[in-house]
Order: C-alpha cells, then structure tokens, then sequence
C-alpha cells in the first residue's frame, strides 16, 4: 500500500527531474546564448514551534533561456489549520496535518517561450482514533505572450492523454476547473490558456482510493515535462524585438496581480506561516504596468487577449487547423 514515505519520495525524484531538464534547457542555449547557471539548492526547516517539517527550494536566476525558475519542495507539519483550510472544510477543525509537495513557475527570458507553472501535492489531516482525511491536488498551466495554436494544441493534448486512463470525464472536467481557477475577476480575463488544476480528490470526490490517486499524482508531474519541453526547444530561439520584450514584462504585471490577490496556495502558506521566500519565489524577476495600454487591433498583442485568453476546446481547434492544411 502507498504511503506518505512513498508520496515523498516520488516528489523529491520529480523536483530533481525537472530541475535537470531546465539546465539542460539553459546550458544548450538559445537566441540569447547560454550560460552555466545552476540551480541553488537551499534545504530548510520550520520552527518547531509552527510545527516542523522543511524543504528543498531550487531557483535559478540569471539565465539567458530561463530568467528565473523556482521548483520547490516542502513537507511542513500544521498543528492549527489556517482560514483557507477550515473555511472550505469545516470537519477539519482540531486536526493537524501534513501538506507536502512540489510547486514550480519557470519564467523564461524569450517572450515567444511561455512561462509555465506546476503544483502537485497531498494535504493528509489525523486525529486520534479518527480516519485520517486525505486528499490530493495540483495541474500544470501554460501562461502565453505570444502564443501559436500548435503549442496551445500540444499543451492540452499532453493533458488530454494522462487523464484518459482514469475515465473519459476526467480531462474536461479538470480543464474546466482549470480555466475557472486561473481567471483574474477584476480583469475580466483568464492568466493563460490553461491546462488541467484538481483539488479535493478523493475517494468521496472521485471513487479513488489512495493508490489510484497518487497514481493520477504521477501522471500529472511526469506530464509537465512532456507539455513544456517540445515548447521550450520550438521557440526559445525564435528572434524578438525590444517591444516585444516590453510587452512580455507588461504581461508579467498580470501574473503578480493573480498570485497576490487570487492564488489559494500563496493564501494558505502566508497564513499557515510557511516560508516566505519560497512561497514569493513564483514571481518574476522583472515586470512592469502601463496605464491604460490598448493593443492595436490585428496584432499579436490584441490577439493574446481576444483570442487565446479566452476558454477554448484546444483539441477540437487542433483538429480543425489540420483539416484545413
């Protein structure tokens, strides 16, 4: 039977994964050249006193593919849940728990190479003489400049094919979720074109047992690394121009704007008193605002927001584009 031991484990060897595939993406370069940046490797541990546990954070910063790059492991221990926990779950009041997993954003320098985000994690809460309550969460997302409908359809069919195993209905009811999770209310728009995002599965919330959804766990993990990759070697040498590269950091402004006012993840670490530097390492090393900024009608730049970051059925659009030659 799968345990928490196993859980943590697969997470240790993803991070690893994922953090060797990025060098490897910025030691072979792209139209900016490359460097021999390196991940930095900061293991930590939480006061006793906010109830233990730790973490391995690596972040590369400073690269000429990849500007900067955080994938973080932490496996804390929570002795008094905070507000977003017991608001949405009322029976978890009095219990502690334990929340571990990996959660990375990789910006890249390249406005043509899209910035991209995973999470995948369990949160277990124990009580004595109680069944312990135990659920799983995560997805990957793609956040697009300049997007190109084949890395769109390639995105979402990667999706698409690791949910097929466990039922039809999983992939659009995730991608759904997705597109609902990642929406910026005060904007009126979406972050990017999406993905897949789940929280709460369960046995109650999907018929799974344990080992079926840890399994569903390390689909998704494995599968960012097949949706990112092929983007990364399509585009990160693909030339761009210095406006270009203005509006890249213009958009960027939009990520800030989701994970400090929206994402339930940075929510619940500042509140559960998590570490500080790696819960903010998700944000860019540059951004910018403008007042007021109007993309001209038929360019890139309008056709990011009136097209691409609009829910979309990516597979249907990929099948129509290749009907079409």
């Amino acid at each position: 039977m799968t345990t928490v031991a196993n859980v943590r484990a697969f997470l240790l060897d993803l991070q690893q994964r994922i953090c060797n595939a990025l060098t490897a993406q910025e030691q072979q370069g792209g139209i900016d050249g490359a460097t021999n940046s390196q991940f930095l490797v900061d293991d930590w541990q939480r006061p006793i006193a906010q109830g233990g546990g730790g973490g391995r954070s690596c972040v590369m910063q400073g690269g000429q593919v990849i500007e900067k790059a955080g994938v973080m492991f932490s496996h804390i221990n929570i002795n008094q849940l905070p507000p977003t926990a017991t608001a949405r779950h009322s029976e978890l009041a009095g219990r502690q728990a334990q929340a571990l997993g990996v959660s990375l954003v990789v910006h890249p320098k390249n406005p043509h190479v899209p910035t991209s985000h995973a999470n995948v994690r369990l949160f277990m809460a124990e009580k004595d003489h109680a069944e312990p309550i135990w659920w799983f969460g995560g997805g990957f997302d793609l956040t697009p400049f300049y997007p190109v409908l084949a890395d769109c359809v390639h995105w979402h069919t990667v999706c698409h094919d690791l949910c097929q195993p466990f039922g039809e209905d999983v992939y659009p009811q995730f991608k759904q979720w997705c597109d609902e999770y990642f929406y910026l209310a005060h904007r009126d728009e979406q972050r990017g074109i999406g993905g897949l995002f789940y929280d709460d599965v369960n046995t109650q919330s999907m018929g799974w047992d344990f080992d079926t959804s840890f399994a569903f766990m390390q689909a998704v993990g494995n599968g960012y690394l097949d949706a990112i990759l092929p983007i990364f070697e399509q585009r990160k040498n693909t030339p761009y121009t210095p406006a270009q590269r203005d509006f890249q950091l213009y958009r960027r402004g939009r990520y800030v704007e989701y994970n400090l006012v929206y994402d339930r993840g940075t929510l619940f670490g500042l509140q559960s008193h998590g570490r500080t530097e790696s819960i903010l390492v998700s944000l860019p090393p540059l951004t910018g605002w403008q007042y007021r900024y109007e993309p001209v009608a038929g360019t890139p730049e309008f056709a990011l927001t009136d097209f691409y970051l609009k829910p979309q059925d990516w597979l249907a659009l990929g099948k129509q584009h290749a009907l079409l030659g």
